[in-house]
């Protein structure tokens, strides 16, 4: 049977792209490049084969959606941020094999999900921008899962990740890395202030909170933070509306979830958003069910049902 060996919430920012070139953000993203080389170490020496990237930037309005094409190839540029990232050349294996597998659990959990072994659809720059700094030679294969998801709960995402991680453990003959690319508060800078912005968190208000949860994650609070979740997606302006860490947290145990967050790349601003690179050990589970929170008053967010 196969393992789920690797963690992490991780940045893809577009300045890490604009670093790599001449100018005046040449060599600024450094820390957050060398965080993605450790976290690909990592991986290496885990003898991980594939990465699902739950991607902040694949928009759905339906369903949950799984890109498992056999390779990926091109130029990307970005659509929100063409003079960040354009004409970014991008290629690396997928995994349909493992793709098929993902979805057709995640249906048996009751969560509505695709796989898309045959298509032309690109990944977007949550997945391309970490695999150019950990899979530059093409050595993983890469799933990419939307998870910018407008009309789904909170609750459904964790549910996909749990129904992942059994998939991975129980019917997939390898070892897997799962990354939840996307930020913690995302109030991007108002328009005509993203200079001033570029290496700051909008406001005090949203870098305390950020703070705060980040120590929750160190100290392995998780029944907290768990419970917290749905509104923190609300108030702090989660990219994504955080599907991607529901997925994570779902794959880890949710607020059973014993671990405690190591930071390889610290807290830092980018155009007003919080980012960070943090891996989350990978602890044994045990039973059939994600444990039920306590309910919330968030808005959009109803209680775990039992799986």
């Amino acid at each position: 049977m196969g393992k789920l060996a690797f963690a992490a919430k991780i940045t893809h920012v577009p300045s890490m792209y604009l670093s790599e070139l001449e100018g005046a953000r040449k060599d600024t993203r450094l820390d957050a490049i060398k965080g993605h080389h450790e976290i690909e170490r990592r991986c290496r020496e885990l003898g991980v084969d594939t990465i699902v990237v739950f991607d902040t930037h694949w928009l759905v309005n339906a369903n949950y959606h799984i890109n498992c094409a056999p390779h990926f190839k091109g130029q990307y540029t970005s659509n929100e941020l063409p003079h960040f990232i354009s004409n970014m050349d991008f290629e690396f294996p997928g995994n349909p094999e493992l793709g098929k597998i993902l979805a057709e659990a995640c249906n048996d959990f009751g969560v509505e999900t695709l796989a898309h072994p045959a298509t032309t659809l690109g990944p977007e720059y949550g997945t391309l921008v970490p695999m150019r700094y950990m899979n530059k030679d093409q050595h993983f294969k890469v799933i990419s899962v939307s998870a910018l998801c407008q009309a789904h709960y909170l609750n459904d995402s964790a549910r996909l990740g749990w129904a992942m991680r059994k998939a991975i453990e129980e019917h997939y003959d390898g070892t897997v890395a799962i990354l939840a690319s996307g930020s913690l508060s995302h109030r991007f800078a108002q328009n005509g202030l993203a200079p001033d912005y570029a290496f700051k968190i909008w406001s005090p208000l949203l870098e305390t909170l950020d703070r705060q949860v980040i120590e929750m994650w160190c100290q392995g609070d998780w029944q907290t933070f768990c419970e917290m979740l749905p509104e923190y997606a609300v108030k702090g302006h989660g990219e994504g509306f955080m599907h991607d860490t529901a997925m994570l947290l779902g794959a880890m145990g949710w607020s059973e979830y014993k671990g405690k967050v190591e930071v390889v790349t610290p807290y830092f601003g980018a155009s007003g958003t919080g980012q960070i690179n943090a891996i989350f050990p990978v602890e044994p589970v045990t039973g059939k069910e994600i444990p039920e929170p306590q309910a919330s008053k968030a808005e959009g967010y109803r209680s775990f049902p039992r799986l």
